[in-house]
C-alpha cells in the first residue's frame, strides 16, 4: 500500500603564530595573503560544501543567495557562485529514514531532503510540505512526506543518486546535491572503552566517546561528480556538523579526502559552536580538526572559520544539561598546524544556537574572491 501511496503522492507533486589572526570582517589582510595568490573570476566561482544535519543545511541557505540566476540581477556584494554542490552524509539510520532504508532498501533521504529545501526557491512553502509528518495512515505513520517523495522517486528512476538529481530539478534548487556515495553503508564506531557499537543510531546514544570511525564494509565509491565537483571548486568547507557522523563520515568515501587534498581550491573547515555529547564534549577548534586529520591521514585544510562571540548565559545554561559547553577557539594551536584561522560572531541564537548563515557564507566567499593558486602541497606537512 505505501508504494502506491507514494507513487500517487509523486505524480500529483510532479504537477600558525607567525600567520595574522583574522577577523571575518577585516578584508585589508584577507585580502593581503590572497595577494600573492592568482585570481579567479568571481563570476566563475565554483563551490561544494561538504557535509549533514542541520549544519550542513544551515549553510547551504546562507550560500543560496549568493548563486547566480539566470534573468535575475546579481547580488550587490557581486561576490556570485556560478555553481554550487553539497556532499551529503547517508549513514542515518534512525527515525522515518531508517525505517525507509530498511523497508525499501535505500539510502536514507533526511539530510539531503534537507539540503533541497535549503536550495529551493520556495523554501517557506516547501520546508511545510516537506516536514510535514503523517500522524496516521498505519504504514505511512510517522513518515514525513519530503523522505516519501524521494522514496517515491527512487523506486521510480530505480536509482537513489538519480532521484536526488530529479527531485532536486522539480524544486529548482539553486545547486547540486550529491549523496557522500549510493552504497548501503552502516557506521561503525571504537569507542574508548574498547568496545565496537554498530549504526549511527547506537553509537549517537553510546554514552562511551568515539575514538574511530569506521564504514562497513570499508570500502565505498563516490559519485564520480562528487569527485570531480571537488577537483574543479573555487572553495570547498566541510562542516558544521556532528564531528564523527556529520563530517568524517564523508571524509572515509574513497577519493574524497584526496581529491581535497590535491584541490587547488580553497579548503575551509568550519567549526561548530558548541561541544556534542559522545562526539566532541571537551574537545577544542584544533582537537576537532586532528580528529579529522587522524582519520584522513593527511592535511585538507587551508583556512578555519572559528566563533568568538560569547553565547548568552539562558543558552549556556540550556547546553549544561546536555553536557555542552562552547568549542575553545585554540588559535595558536590551530595556526601551528598550518592552518589559518578566520575568527569573529558567526552564531545565531534562537530556540537553539546554529550558525548564522549570511555572515559563515560572507567570510567563505571572501576567502575565495581569490583562488588559491599554489604548488602542490607538501605531504609532510603533519599535525
Amino acid at each position: 500500500m505505501i508504494r502506491a501511496l507514494l507513487k500517487c503522492f509523486t505524480l500529483k507533486f510532479l504537477s600558525c603564530r607567525n600567520r595574522p589572526r583574522f577577523h571575518h570582517s577585516d578584508k585589508e589582510k584577507i585580502g593581503s595573503l590572497m595577494e600573492s595568490l592568482s585570481s579567479t573570476n568571481v563570476s566563475a566561482m565554483r563551490v561544494v560544501a561538504i557535509g549533514g544535519g542541520t549544519g550542513l543545511s544551515t549553510l547551504l541557505r546562507g550560500l543560496r543567495g549568493h548563486v547566480a540566476v539566470a534573468g535575475q540581477s546579481a547580488p550587490a556584494d557581486d561576490e556570485l557562485i556560478r555553481d554550487l554542490a553539497a556532499v551529503v552524509t547517508v549513514t542515518d539510520d534512525g527515525g522515518s529514514s531508517g525505517r525507509l532504508r530498511q523497508e525499501f532498501n535505500m539510502l536514507p533521504p533526511g539530510d539531503l531532503r534537507n539540503c533541497m529545501v535549503a536550495l529551493s526557491e520556495e523554501e517557506d512553502l516547501i520546508t511545510q510540505l516537506f516536514g510535514h509528518r503523517f500522524r496516521s495512515g498505519g504504514s505511512i505513520q510517522g513518515h514525513n512526506f519530503g523522505n516519501l517523495f524521494v522514496a517515491a522517486l527512487t523506486e521510480i528512476t530505480g536509482d537513489f543518486g538519480h532521484a536526488i538529481q530529479l527531485a532536486s530539478k522539480i524544486l529548482a534548487t539553486r545547486g547540486r546535491i550529491y549523496p557522500a556515495t549510493t552504497e548501503n553503508l552502516t557506521l561503525v564506531a571504537r569507542m574508548d572503552d574498547g568496545s565496537v557499537v554498530r549504526g549511527e543510531t547506537k553509537i549517537s546514544a553510546s554514552r562511551k566517546r568515539i575514538v574511530e570511525l569506521m564504514l562497513d564494509p570499508p570500502v565505498a565509491e563516490p559519485l564520480p561528480e562528487t569527485i570531480e565537483a571537488i577537483e574543479r571548486a573555487d572553495l570547498i568547507s566541510v562542516g558544521p556538523g556532528s564531528l564523527y557522523t556529520s563530517l568524517i563520515t564523508n571524509l572515509l568515501v574513497k577519493g574524497i579526502p584526496e581529491a581535497l587534498a590535491a584541490t587547488r581550491g580553497v579548503r575551509v573547515f568550519i567549526c561548530n559552536l558548541m561541544t556534542q555529547a559522545n562526539e566532541s564534549l571537551g574537545l577544542t577548534a584544533s582537537q576537532h580538526i586532528e580528529r579529522i586529520y587522524e582519520h584522513t591521514g593527511e592535511p585538507i585544510f587551508d583556512f578555519a572559520l572559528v566563533n568568538t562571540a560569547p553565547v548568552s548565559p539562558e543558552m549556556l545554561l540550556r547546553y549544561a544539561a546536555e553536557g555542552a559547553t562552547p568549542i575553545i577557539p585554540d588559535v595558536e594551536r590551530i595556526e601551528e598546524m598550518g592552518i589559518h584561522c578566520v575568527v569573529g560572531n558567526f552564531l545565531s541564537e534562537g530556540n537553539v544556537l546554529r550558525h548564522a548563515p549570511e555572515r559563515v557564507a560572507g567570510a567563505l566567499l571572501e576567502l575565495a574572491r581569490l583562488k588559491l593558486a599554489r604548488p602542490a602541497r607538501s605531504t609532510a606537512q603533519t599535525v
